[in-house]
């Protein structure tokens, strides 16, 4: 078995492939929602957030939804400085704020 085959089955493929899919996924709802100047700026902000989480770099394991939450976080915080991103986004920011049922809690 040669090098490449016994990486295609380990679990740090697995990782990559898990890592790959979660950035796609992140950029395109970013792009789609506020261009691609703010795609590519979560792109950053997303790898920066994967060095920055708490797993040791070699885990079988990995959680890169909480990486995508962190880029979120980001985002929204840069968003918020810059308030001309608001008026493109398709989606009402009174969805955004307010609770779906108000008062069951």
């Amino acid at each position: 078995m040669n090098s490449d085959e016994s990486f295609d089955h380990s679990p740090c493929a697995d990782q990559i492939w898990l890592a790959e899919r979660e950035l796609a996924s992140f950029i395109g709802a970013i792009k789609e929602l506020f261009g691609p100047e703010q795609a590519l700026l979560s792109a950053d902000d997303w790898l920066d957030e994967s060095e920055l989480t708490d797993s040791p770099p070699r885990s079988t394991c990995r959680n890169w939804r909480a990486v995508t939450v962190a880029a979120s976080a980001r985002l929204a915080n840069r968003l918020t400085v810059a308030p001309e991103y608001r008026a493109r986004s398709p989606i009402p920011l009174k969805h955004l704020t307010a609770c779906p049922i108000e008062g069951s809690i």
